[in-house]
């Protein structure tokens, strides 16, 4: 595009944004047509969140509903919160049940959780979110802004100084964002918000409480002392007449509509929660003797949230400040000064690490003397835990390791497997002028998150037979295979734990440990490779285990234990590469997809006992033979001596019904509404095909290649077998697996040199 095309566009976005400022009765006509648009700051919010939508996940091993905000979709995933869905979700019920006023108005909602748990990335992705959602006509903000000048025909006018008064310099808005209807006397706008929530369409009504802030009754109050010595009769009427007030709307960011106190924010506690007095203005405002709301700076936290969202962050550093914070939620209201009070209409949420219930919990001996009693009432706590799914753990570390921010929303686990298992490449800057590209090797990120996950597991409730990778892969999909059989997590009656995810090793530690053998240079694994860009998987889990002695963020005790959890992670992922390795092997007598769709075909004839007629509108009778040859030859289940000629013995009747038979009729049952076809289902829909279809040992491998010795495959004789399989073996990988040259030789040699020990 061109300059003026993209100065157009800009041109548009913010036409989009922004709308002309209007009169008092034009916007009670405009809320009075779209209700939502007067919400309470809770109401808003919850409304902000739900207007993203929802999407499916799966975590702990069970389907959960997420809202799509929290995965930051406004700034393209940025910042998006990676597991916890739970946590958020009750989170969202706060903010519902606080909107809704059934007995959570007083709370003030803590998040608490160790560091790398996702709380910062919740502010983050609470202010994109509520910023842009206030950029879309039903998430539009408003407020009012003043103009006294000529009032009464005086010359004097409220400013912030002795700056003159003249057009559009003469405005100044609310400088804590307030509400345009509490401009309205009390009684009046109680009927006014009873007709809004008459028209709106929700069971959660709008509610504007208290008065107008001080900066605006200042305004008010002069402005009506002008006109009621002129004598003016329709005072409320001239001074909320166009020329004194008008409503705009705004775009909600830090300072205006949400507020955020950081741990390094310094101040007494009045400073820090509304703001402090400007002397030298006190001095330059006539006043008559009292102080001068225009002379008060508005810098406090709950004045730049007011009207929406206050974020104590790094609770802990602000403990002393909690206190002040009680009569918030209860009354929704702050002083300026002892005769200066201001009415707040803001949500209240605060977020610490663990330390902050220590420091709550100091005086907890005491019981009913405790002083912190009443606060520990008023804070209503949810716990971030680290991650304990494979697939967050893993889409997380690769967002700290390159600028990937897309959150995975995959269409089967079988794509999501894909995605954890794929190689990285990460470009490394060697020096100021040049990079180089290193590679992170197939299941390498993997392994490092599988590792992370571990260690983080309760060890106290893992099912007989199974092991803690066992435990984290049925977090992560829900289920497991045990030969043919698909095994749901709720058969292994398995659950997660208080201890599940409250401790562990934190991906900042793995990103800086993989972050070090992305910088080294020399080759670790053959001199004779050039191979120094390529990272293994077990150089990952050596590094991350042989390092948490000297890492000050494990005590001895925390090292030990996951040092001894790695045993169970590196035999996991050698599997994974070995199975790499026996597919690229055995690709060429893999089954093509048309044979098992025919045999398939086949059984349904076989169990129907007549025709049937294949998505190809084709009619098939049962073929006796070519259900033999699939059985014996491609699944390897049976041999001659269970078919009499080519009839098939009960064994072979009982493995058509109960894992072919009984997978199609899952799925037809499953599309009961439609028409139900044998080529709807997809081979890999029926455990019994995907499990065993291109799943080959390595006896499959000494009869299909008599003369191949893995003992030579570091350097196998010109000439060979095993030199012919091993060129067409990593040329495989790389196609079928998106090996690299030099991984796929690094990963069959790592592969071979374990199968060389129990070749013969």
């Amino acid at each position: 595009m061109s300059g003026e095309e993209y100065i157009g566009r800009a041109d548009d976005s913010l036409d989009a944004t922004y709308e002309a400022p209007m009169s008092l009765a034009a916007y009670v006509d405009t809320v009075l047509e779209t209700p939502e648009i007067a919400a309470h700051a809770s109401k808003y919010m919850l409304a902000a969140i739900e207007a993203a939508g929802t999407r499916t996940v799966i975590e702990e091993g069970e389907e959960k509903e997420r809202y799509r905000f929290f995965d930051d979709p406004y700034n393209d995933g940025e910042h998006a919160i990676l597991g916890n869905t739970e946590v958020l979700n009750a989170f969202v019920d706060d903010l519902r049940s606080i909107a809704a006023g059934r007995g959570k108005d007083e709370k003030i909602v803590w998040l608490e959780g160790p560091t790398a748990t996702g709380k910062s990335e919740l502010k983050r992705c609470l202010i994109n979110g509520l910023r842009e959602y206030s950029k879309t006509p039903e998430g539009r903000r408003y407020t009012v802004e003043w103009n006294v000048a000529g009032a009464g025909g005086s010359d004097s006018a409220l400013t912030y100084g002795d700056v003159p008064v003249e057009d559009e310099d003469d405005w100044y808005e609310s400088p804590v964002q307030v509400h345009p209807l509490t401009v309205f006397p009390p009684d009046v706008r109680a009927d006014l918000v009873a007709d809004i929530n008459e028209r709106l369409d929700d069971h959660i009504e709008i509610h504007v409480d208290g008065e107008l802030d001080p900066f605006s009754r200042e305004a008010y109050d002069y402005l009506e002392e002008q006109y009621r010595r002129q004598g003016s009769e329709d005072l409320f009427s001239a001074v909320t007449d166009p020329a004194h007030l008008r409503v705009k709307n705004f775009v909600v960011d830090v300072g205006h509509g949400i507020g955020v106190l950081h741990s390094e924010d310094e101040g007494t506690p009045k400073e820090r929660l509304v703001g402090s007095w400007m002397h030298g203005m006190l001095r330059e405002l006539d006043s008559r003797g009292r102080k001068n709301p225009q002379a008060f700076s508005y810098d406090g936290v709950l004045s730049q949230g007011n009207g929406l969202l206050t974020v104590v962050e790094d609770a802990a550093q602000h403990a002393d400040l909690l206190q002040k914070l009680l009569n918030v939620p209860d009354e929704s209201r702050v002083k300026l000064d002892k005769g200066i009070g201001m009415d707040v209409d803001t949500q209240l949420v605060i977020i610490s690490n663990p330390d902050l219930e220590a420091q709550l919990n100091q005086h907890a001996d005491r019981e009913g003397q405790d002083p912190l009693k009443a606060l520990k009432r008023r804070l209503d706590k949810h716990e971030f835990t680290y991650l304990t799914n494979l697939s967050l753990e893993a889409q997380l570390l690769r967002r700290e390791l390159t600028n990937e921010t897309a959150v995975w929303d995959p269409d089967s686990w079988e794509e999501l497997e894909t995605w954890i298992q794929e190689p990285v490449t990460v470009s490394v800057r060697d020096d100021v002028e040049t990079a180089t590209d290193k590679e992170l090797a197939p299941h390498t990120i993997e392994a490092a998150a599988l590792y992370a996950v571990v260690s983080r597991l309760d060890a106290s409730n893992v099912p007989n037979g199974l092991d803690l990778v066992d435990k984290a892969l049925l977090f992560d999909r829900g289920y497991l295979m045990e030969g043919d059989e698909r095994i749901d997590i709720d058969d292994y009656d398995l659950e997660t734990t208080d201890h599940d995810g409250d401790h562990g090793i934190p991906v900042t530690y793995v990103r800086d440990v993989v972050a070090d053998l992305l910088h080294e240079t020399q080759d670790r694994h053959h001199p004779d490779l050039p191979v120094e860009h390529v990272i293994m998987p077990r150089d990952v889990l050596n590094a991350v285990a042989e390092g948490m002695g000297d890492a000050p963020v494990f005590s001895a005790a925390e090292a030990t234990e996951y040092e001894e959890r790695v045993v169970p992670v590196k035999n996991h992922v050698f599997g994974e590469q070995e199975r790499d390795v026996l597919d690229a092997m055995m690709r060429d007598k893999r089954v093509d997809e048309a044979t098992v769709e025919e045999y398939i075909e086949h059984v349904y004839a076989w169990a129907s006992d007549d025709q049937i007629e294949n998505e190809r509108g084709e009619y098939v009778d049962p073929d006796p033979l070519k259900m033999k040859v699939f059985e014996i030859e491609h699944l390897g289940r049976f041999d001659e001596e269970n078919y009499d000629d080519d009839d098939p013995d009960e064994a072979v009747e009982a493995f058509r019904t109960d894992k072919i038979i009984t997978a199609l009729n899952r799925h037809a049952w499953q599309r009961r509404d439609e028409e139900f076809r044998v080529g709807d289902v997809s081979p890999k829909e029926i455990p019994v095909i995907k499990t065993v279809l291109g799943s080959h040992d390595w006896d499959d491998v000494k009869r299909t290649f008599e003369d191949f010795d893995p003992r030579q495959w570091d350097e196998p004789p010109s000439g060979t077998e095993t030199a012919r399989l091993k060129e067409m073996t990593i040329e495989n990988m790389v196609d079928m697996h998106g090996y690299s040259e030099a991984a796929a030789e690094l990963t069959s040699r790592h592969v071979m040199n374990q199968v060389s020990y129990r070749w013969d």
